[in-house]
């Protein structure tokens, strides 16, 4: 069986969006998005892969695909919760109206209808795709309420006994919004609220709602916030939100935050660990596939597993402890040149000062944390190659995670965490570091 380190990778061919992400029976469970016939975007299933620790993975066989009308082209995004010691399943289903001659796996024109549907899993093992399955809400056609194309992403969660459910959506393709379901049973759903806003792009995608705390929390992926003539106008975003469980009411505040300056995270999602506390992977978008000699070719990753914690009214995202025990051998820099394993290094920067890892460059410039990956990463012309974190007042503490294809940085413990991916990452490392350790575990 196949099995990944620190990082999910796809198995062999794509991934994009985790899903359902959870703790389930003494086990991880991540599921994502994934079309196993190339290395590219197409009919969705979901794969499935568990891990006892969050940072070890086992890859296990496609747990959902397509086999009703309603979900014939793809089984998309969605999220699980634990009932009655069972595992639910809720997911977008898609339908396309038309598509191209030369490949039946995409949609013609953006010619599709979305409807929202599960599958009750009784072990997180085995999965009935053919028996199992029920459509729980049809395609939307009140545009008062959703849109028919683009409401999607089920997210579902239980408070004070009532199950809720948020979609995102979008209101004339021009503002995005959220919608939101209730039900008593996790089986039957009855529409409760809309809520949009122009400061969250066209249409929202994966969001997410959640108590950090006594502090609502909003995660979520609207398309169209970063339109400067590069790739990747859609970005993942978080901003403190309110919800009214009984009347539906919410509001998201009208200023938010990049998830992840490093711009390639997408799709984030969150539940809780074995300890309670709050946790999130999310998706490392890849503009190229990768070859190994372990699987077929792949692209897509998921980032470290991390944190969602609030500081000074202010939500931070630092690595997940069980990471962090993973590395156990402390090196020189000379040893790490020498080694082909994941590193962790720490450091500290002042303004003026810089170190290289490779050719990937880590700066800090008035204060900001900036980073320039320009000679590790292909048709740079197409993606932003230097990224940056808000200015930072004081001690800027670096730790910094070095994969083949992923270089995360967290800047004072997940104050501001920077991811991006890379394809050529040389080992030489450049710079006063205080400690260098290599996976060991």
């Amino acid at each position: 069986m196949l099995r990944d380190t620190l990082h999910l990778k796809a198995p062999g061919n794509w991934i994009n969006d985790p899903n359902g992400f959870i703790f389930y029976k003494g086990k991880y469970h991540l599921f994502y998005q994934y079309f196993p016939y190339a290395p590219m975007w197409g009919t969705m299933h979901w794969g499935h892969a568990v891990s006892n620790d969050l940072v070890h993975w086992e890859h296990k066989d496609i747990a959902l695909f397509p086999t009703k009308e309603y979900d014939r082209n793809g089984v998309f995004s969605g999220s699980a919760i634990e009932k009655d010691g069972k595992l639910y399943l809720y997911y977008t289903a898609n339908i396309y109206l038309e598509y191209p001659e030369e490949n039946i796996h995409v949609s013609k024109d953006l010619k599709f209808e979305a409807s929202q549907a599960m599958v009750i899993s009784e072990d997180g093992e085995t999965f009935d795709n053919w028996g199992c399955k029920r459509q729980i809400i049809p395609t939307i056609r009140d545009t008062g309420i959703a849109d028919a194309r683009d409401t999607r992403d089920p997210k579902v969660w239980l408070e004070d006994g009532i199950y809720y459910m948020v979609l995102g959506s979008t209101w004339q393709g021009k503002e995005g919004r959220l919608v939101f379901f209730t039900s008593e049973d996790g089986v039957d759903w009855k529409y409760l609220s809309n809520y949009q806003n122009p400061n969250y792009g066209t249409i929202i995608e994966c969001p997410d709602l959640f108590f950090v705390g006594n502090q609502r929390v909003f995660i979520g992926s609207p398309i169209g916030v970063q339109n400067d003539g590069k790739e990747y106008a859609n970005q993942a975003v978080c901003a403190f939100a309110s919800f009214d469980t009984k009347t539906g009411d919410v509001e998201l505040a009208d200023t938010y935050e990049p998830i992840d300056f490093g711009g390639d995270i997408y799709a984030p999602q969150t539940n809780v660990d074995e300890e309670g506390r709050r946790v999130m992977i999310a998706w490392m978008r890849m503009p190229e596939e990768v070859e190994a000699t372990d699987r077929k070719p792949w692209n897509g990753m998921m980032c470290l597993p991390r944190l969602v914690e609030i500081r000074d009214n202010h939500i931070c995202f630092p690595v997940h402890p069980n990471v962090d025990t993973a590395f156990l051998k402390e090196i020189s820099k000379e040893e790490a040149e020498k080694s082909d394993k994941p590193m962790r290094i720490k450091t500290s920067l002042a303004d003026g000062e810089e170190i290289s890892i490779g050719e990937y460059r880590i700066w800090r410039e008035n204060g900001c944390i900036c980073s320039d990956r320009s000679k590790v990463f292909p048709d740079i012309e197409k993606y932003h190659t230097i990224h940056r974190t808000p200015s930072i007042e004081g001690t800027a503490e670096l730790t910094i995670y070095v994969c083949p294809n992923l270089i995360e940085i967290f800047v004072n413990d997940g104050y501001y965490v920077m991811s991006t991916v890379v394809y050529e990452n040389g080992r030489q490392i450049v710079g006063n570091m205080s400690s260098v350790t290599l996976l060991d575990n």
